[in-house]
């Protein structure tokens, strides 16, 4: 685990994960573009959420909304008229903070998101809660900023034509509720899934990826009969978890954060949270939303969202138990607990990135050892195993430093062709972690790194 931010900020653009955006033009404030190695990254935690969410579990279909939609999608969803952060400013040094954040970062275990307006405001004049730049406690009373990006639809500005950058993902999922029901011939309980950007004009942005304008959500809603709901409700909070464990994320630095305070649509909300260097920090949320949101919509568009029981010829509004994935966070929760400086019984200091394998960016390196001597059959190589899966090719310094560089970029295997590659046909595996090296021949190492990147 990395000691602060700024390490991980460093280490994410020097070796091509993660980089400032907009950075020749002086960079615009927390955005963040993924490079090369984030990108890799990035889509292998979304192809094993897939395969967890949506490949494992029958009766759940994968959705691509649309960004923009309607406006009164969002007049039905209340984000019109309520979705907003509550905005202080320090009278000393004028700048502005969200209070809810002020106070978490106090005390993390006051849970400032389950408090009113007033609590928040109590709170911090009570504890004499700092302002992060200047250290005074003398804030202006709470504002409400809307965070919802809004534009406008044709060639004037009319307010008849302002659309909204979706906030959030999960109402593509409820107005295509009949129309995947429908179309795939759903029986209850079903889950529709999507992986998306959703924006939010964040004042108080920060930490890196954990907190940006603009970030990917991995959705997933569930949408079941009232009564079953709980049990649904109870079942996504552990599968949610496992599903973290599973990606590598160690069980001690993940707790389950109940709300105390519901929301208006909840009947039951959680969080998991996970340990980052700055503190504990949402990375999951687990709400069994009732029949709020379909109700709603029928409200404001008309259209029925009732489901007709086969069985029992009864008719109803299902409940919805969702569960959403912050995309981005998991990457940074990952690159924060897979960054590890370890000392050799050399003493020599070696950073290694402890990815799972098939999360890694490249799960191999091709390296010869003579570029000269070597360097054809090692191409040659590198070549045909990039048919079956990511790997990269380096034959620049001394193989030792290859090592390194590899290490660092969490790549689990080097393959290194050396005068045995020509003479018999066999190559030598280097393993990341346990920097330990076995001979393989050359029509075994394909089969041998495949068996090794299910994700489980």
């Amino acid at each position: 685990m990395v000691k602060s931010q700024e390490e991980l900020v460093n280490f994410s653009k020097q070796y091509g994960f993660i980089f400032q955006g907009s950075e020749i033009y002086g960079g615009l404030a927390n955005t963040w573009d993924y490079g090369p190695l984030g990108s890799r990254l990035k889509n292998a935690v979304k192809d094993a959420w897939r395969k967890r969410f949506i490949e494992e579990r029958l009766n759940a279909y994968e959705l691509d909304a649309d960004i923009l939609m309607h406006p009164k999608v969002w007049e039905a969803s209340g984000h019109v008229g309520s979705f907003s952060d509550p905005l202080v400013d320090c009278k000393h040094c004028k700048t502005r903070h969200r209070a809810d954040n002020l106070v978490d970062d106090f005390n993390p275990d006051a849970h400032a998101d389950g408090m009113t307006q007033e609590e928040l405001m109590t709170y911090i004049r009570e504890n004499n809660v700092p302002c992060p730049k200047c250290g005074k406690s003398d804030f202006t009373d709470i504002r409400q900023f809307n965070l919802m990006f809004q534009t406008y639809r044709g060639v004037t500005n009319d307010s008849k034509n302002v659309v909204y950058l979706r906030p959030e993902n999960a109402q593509g999922e409820y107005v295509n509720f009949l129309n995947v029901q429908r179309a795939m011939r759903c029986k209850l309980p079903f889950s529709i899934g999507q992986i998306g950007k959703a924006f939010r004009n964040e004042i108080t942005p920060g930490n890196f990826t954990f907190r940006t304008i603009e970030f990917e959500q991995m959705e997933y809603q569930t949408f079941c009969k009232n009564g079953e709901d709980e049990e649904l409700y109870n079942f996504f909070k552990e599968y949610g978890k496992k599903f973290f464990v599973d990606l590598g994320l160690p069980e001690e630095k993940l707790r389950y954060h109940d709300h105390e305070k519901l929301a208006h649509y909840a009947k039951q909300a959680c969080d998991i949270e996970y340990l980052f260097n700055f503190g504990w920090g949402e990375i999951n949320g687990t709400h069994n939303r009732t029949d709020f949101d379909l109700t709603r919509h029928t409200e404001y568009s008309g259209t029925s969202m009732s489901y007709l029981d086969p069985e029992t010829n009864e008719k109803f509004i299902p409940y919805i138990i969702e569960s959403t994935y912050g995309l981005d966070r998991t990457v940074l929760a990952l690159l924060d607990n897979a960054y590890t400086n370890e000392t050799l019984e050399n003493g020599e200091e070696r950073l290694v990135l402890k990815l799972k394998p098939f999360l890694a960016p490249y799960k191999v390196a091709v390296l010869p050892l003579i570029k000269k001597v070597h360097g054809e059959k090692a191409m040659e190589i590198a070549n045909e195993l990039s048919k079956h899966f990511m790997v990269t090719y380096d034959e620049t310094a001394n193989i030792g430093k290859r090592y390194r560089r590899e290490d660092a970029i969490g790549t689990p295997w080097c393959l290194t062709v050396d005068d045995e590659t020509l003479n018999n046909g066999t190559v030598t595996l280097r393993d990341r972690d346990t920097m330990q090296q076995i001979t393989l021949k050359l029509d075994e190492v394909k089969d041998y790194i495949k068996d090794r990147l299910e994700f489980n």
